[in-house]
């Protein structure tokens, strides 16, 4: 399958990263977008990640989290040595990371902003985060997620 050109994909392959691209038809009704893709998929959702966009004391931070749960803004501005963590209003994360809510990726954003990746995604191999658009995913080990996001790895999900 041709992997979708977005920022996500360009960065991934600049960086000799190996990712494998996964499509699906997105559903405009759907209101839970990483579920969705795991359904559509076939995958099990609990590798499946979501990408968020969090104010830190003032400061934007890349959540990733698995889709099956919710982020813990207390954990992570623990993580990244803030105080309060607050959602990043959706206009926000649109604009700072240039990807559309529903297919944000934490890969290839207009800048770089410091990156956790909740410590679940370490059970995996590999995990799938947006591609870049909504309906579509990349497939990537945690690894290398973190190596081309800066990222690190703390505890900042709440699971199901």
């Amino acid at each position: 399958m041709a992997s979708i050109g977005t920022p996500a994909t360009f960065a991934l392959a600049a960086a000799g990263i190996a990712f494998t691209p996964h499509s699906y038809d997105h559903d405009p009704t759907a209101s839970g977008y990483g579920i969705e893709a795991a359904t559509a998929l076939g995958l099990d959702p609990q590798r499946v990640f979501k990408t968020l966009l969090v104010d830190v004391d003032d400061w934007l931070v890349v959540a990733i989290v698995p889709v099956t749960g919710t982020l813990n803004l207390k954990a992570l501005a623990l993580a990244t040595g803030g105080k309060k963590a607050a959602m990043a209003d959706p206009a926000v994360a649109q604009r700072k990371t240039g990807y559309v809510v529903g297919g944000i990726s934490p890969i290839g954003q207009k800048s770089q902003y410091p990156t956790v990746l909740d410590e679940s995604a370490e059970l995996f191999d590999t995990i799938l985060v947006s591609g870049g658009r909504r309906g579509f995913d990349v497939e990537l080990a945690p690894t290398d997620l973190l190596a081309l996001t800066k990222g690190i790895v703390a505890a900042v999900a709440r699971l199901a």
